[in-house]
C-alpha cells in the first residue's frame, strides 16, 4: 500500500490542510481545484481513511489527516534533503528573514540556531517588526519569507501552531488592579493590538497607554517593574513572569503563527529555512 504514496499527493495534502480550501490549495500549487480534490481523493483511496471533512469556516482534519499532517511535513522535508544531496545542489546565498519581535529570541531561537549550522554558506539577514509591518515588507520583496502572528482562521500563509493570547503581568504585582488598566504595547502596529483594545472596550474596561514605541525589551521592563500589564503567546511568556487570570480582565482570541513565502518561486536558501522552521516548530508542538 505504501508504494502508492508519492510526493504529489502528499505535498497536496500538506497545502490543503495548511490552506483549510481547496480553492486556496489550487491557487498555491497552480492547479485547478477540480485536480486538488482528484489528488486529495487519491491519498484518500490509498490510505482507505478520510482526511477531510467540511464545516462552516472551510475544510477541516479529521483525526487521521491529524496525525498525517506532521508525518506528512517530514517526508516531505527529508525528500527535498534527499534530492539537494543527490543533484549535489549546494545550499548558499543570502535569505531575509522577518520575525515579530516576541517571537526571534523564544520559538524561533532554536531554529535559526539550527539552520546557520546546517547551511553556513547561507547570509542570514534578520529583519525585526511586527506582523502588519513583515506582510507589507513581503509583499514589496524586501524580505524573502516571514513568520507572521494573526488571528487564528483562514490565512493565506501556513499554519505552524495555534496558540493563546494572555494578559502577563509581574509576579505578585498590582498593576493588574489598577484603574484605569495600565497597557504596555509594543506598538502601536502590533498584531495584537486590534483584539485587545477590542476586548477591553467590549468588556467597558477603562485603560491607558503606558508605553508603546516597537521596543519589546523596554515593554518586558515596564511589565518587570510592574508598571503595567500586556499580552503575549503564552509560549513566549519569560519564566520571571505571570500569566494573569484574572476575572476582571476580559478573555482574548487564539492567534496562529503562520509561515508566509513570496508568491513567485522561492529560492533554494529560502525553501530549505522554510523547512527548517515547520520541523522545528512541529516538534515544539509535539513537545508542549
Amino acid at each position: 500500500m505504501m508504494r502508492d504514496l508519492d510526493m504529489t499527493l502528499i505535498r497536496t495534502f500538506v497545502t490543503t490542510a495548511d490552506k483549510a480550501s481547496m480553492t486556496a490549495a489550487a491557487n498555491a500549487l497552480h492547479l485547478t481545484q477540480g485536480a486538488v480534490s482528484q489528488q486529495i481523493k487519491r491519498l484518500e483511496e490509498v490510505l482507505g481513511q478520510t482526511l477531510f471533512e467540511r464545516d462552516r469556516r472551510g475544510l477541516k482534519l479529521t483525526r487521521t489527516g491529524e496525525r498525517l499532517l506532521d508525518k506528512a511535513r517530514r517526508l516531505l522535508q527529508l525528500n527535498d534533503e534527499i534530492l539537494t544531496e543527490i543533484k549535489g545542489r549546494v545550499v548558499a546565498g543570502q535569505v531575509r528573514i522577518g520575525v515579530p519581535y516576541d517571537l526571534v529570541g523564544t520559538l524561533l531561537a532554536p531554529v535559526l540556531k539550527a539552520y546557520a549550522e546546517a547551511y553556513p554558506q547561507v547570509e542570514i539577514s534578520l529583519v525585526c517588526a511586527s506582523s502588519p509591518e513583515l506582510a507589507a515588507a513581503l509583499a514589496a520583496g524586501t524580505i524573502d519569507l516571514a513568520i507572521i502572528e494573526e488571528r487564528a482562521g483562514p490565512t493565506d500563509g501556513e499554519c505552524l501552531l495555534v496558540d493563546r493570547l494572555v494578559w502577563v503581568g509581574a509576579k505578585g504585582g498590582s498593576a493588574r488592579l489598577k484603574r484605569p488598566l495600565p497597557v504596555s504595547i509594543v506598538a502601536d502596529t502590533c498584531a495584537f493590538r486590534p483584539a485587545v483594545l477590542a476586548a477591553l472596550g467590549e468588556h467597558r474596561l477603562d485603560w491607558r497607554t503606558v508605553f508603546e514605541n516597537g521596543n519589546i525589551d523596554a515593554t518586558t521592563a515596564t511589565v518587570r517593574s510592574d508598571l503595567a500589564v500586556t499580552t503575549w503567546l503564552a509560549s513566549t511568556v519569560p519564566a520571571d513572569l505571570d500569566i494573569l487570570s484574572d476575572a476582571g480582565l476580559p478573555a482574548l482570541p487564539n492567534f496562529a503563527v503562520n509561515l508566509h513565502l513570496p508568491k513567485h518561486a522561492a529560492a533554494l536558501a529560502t525553501q530549505a529555512f522554510a523547512s527548517h522552521i515547520r520541523e522545528g516548530l512541529s516538534r515544539y508542538r509535539q513537545a508542549a
